[in-house]
């Protein structure tokens, strides 16, 4: 009960803020973009439940069903990850649930650069169709390192068996590589650090996850901040968009968090592995896979 009591507090916080910011019609924002409030009802429970965040939901279906512009889809989903993603990290640590520290202070590190670097650096030179595809292959990856590491029974540590300058030196780099694809798509150093700790340290998936929800709630509010005081990109359209969905995140993700520890580690691995095949497929269908004409000229001559 002390559980749902902190999270009902923080809801309530949430919620205070989000009638100040909306006022004087809150709810006109839900009617205006309930297919965005519906959106993140599942989207939240499985970015606080999962290692994947809420961007892996709203990226793909903002995309290619909504038609929404990769840009504004990307910080979207870092908007909306400042709110449920923090708020699930919040109730993972009132709830003293087993991360890894270490892990998150080096990956954040890493990942701080690697937001800023695909944010101002890679983002504005890729076109919409490769940065849809960026996500897929990332994710789609993600799920191919679960497969095969999940195929028969396997020894997992509960925490960093050995942790030196060389742990320190992946760490950063994983981070990093997870900004990068945070600045990209809004979403990414959650699956790619949890990749890494999963394949190279072998940490359970128990383990894992909660660390990987509070590692993309870090990166979702520097690379917020980011967009909002510097680069610049939160319209008044991605504003409503969030408006829309951050009274329910608020609630969705950190039930995610608790209904995560029920799960056993297999049963967190199988809903991850199929959430993704239904990306790579509906990629595959939606996402034209189309050469350039100029690229075509310059080979036939």
């Amino acid at each position: 009960m002390k559980i749902l009591g902190f999270s009902a507090f923080i809801a309530a916080i949430v919620w205070m803020i989000w009638l100040y910011l909306a006022a004087p019609a809150p709810f006109a924002y839900i009617q205006a973009h309930w297919e965005i409030t519906l959106t993140m009802v599942f989207g939240s429970l499985i970015a606080g439940g999962t290692s994947e965040g809420g961007g892996a939901v709203a990226f793909p279906i903002f995309t290619k069903l909504l038609h929404i512009s990769p840009v504004d889809a990307k910080i979207f989903s870092l908007a909306i990850q400042s709110v449920g993603m923090t708020a699930a990290a919040l109730v993972i640590i009132y709830m003293g649930i087993r991360v890894e520290w270490r892990v998150i202070r080096w990956a954040s590190l890493g990942g701080v650069l690697g937001i800023v670097v695909g944010s101002i650096l890679l983002a504005p030179i890729l076109s919409p169709p490769v940065l849809k595809m960026s996500f897929t292959a990332m994710i789609t990856s993600f799920a191919v390192t679960l497969f095969a590491l999940n195929r028969g029974e396997r020894f997992c540590h509960t925490r960093l068996p050995l942790f030196g300058r060389r742990e320190r030196l992946l760490l950063l780099s994983a981070g990093f590589l997870g900004g990068m694809m945070s600045g990209l798509v809004g979403n990414g150093i959650d699956m790619i650090t949890f990749s890494f700790m999963v394949l190279l340290f072998r940490l359970s998936e128990k383990i894992a996850t909660p660390t990987s929800v509070i590692l993309m709630a870090i990166n979702a509010l520097v690379g917020f901040a980011l967009h909002v005081f510097v680069i610049g990109g939160f319209t008044s359209e991605v504003q409503a968009y969030w408006l829309a969905a951050m009274p329910v995140v608020v609630v969705g993700a950190p039930m995610g968090a608790i209904l995560c520890t029920f799960l056993n580690r297999m049963t967190i691995v199988w809903i991850l592995i199929a959430l993704i095949v239904v990306e790579l497929i509906s990629s595959l269908w939606l996402i034209p896979l189309t050469v350039p004409t100029n690229l075509l000229k310059s080979i036939h001559r």
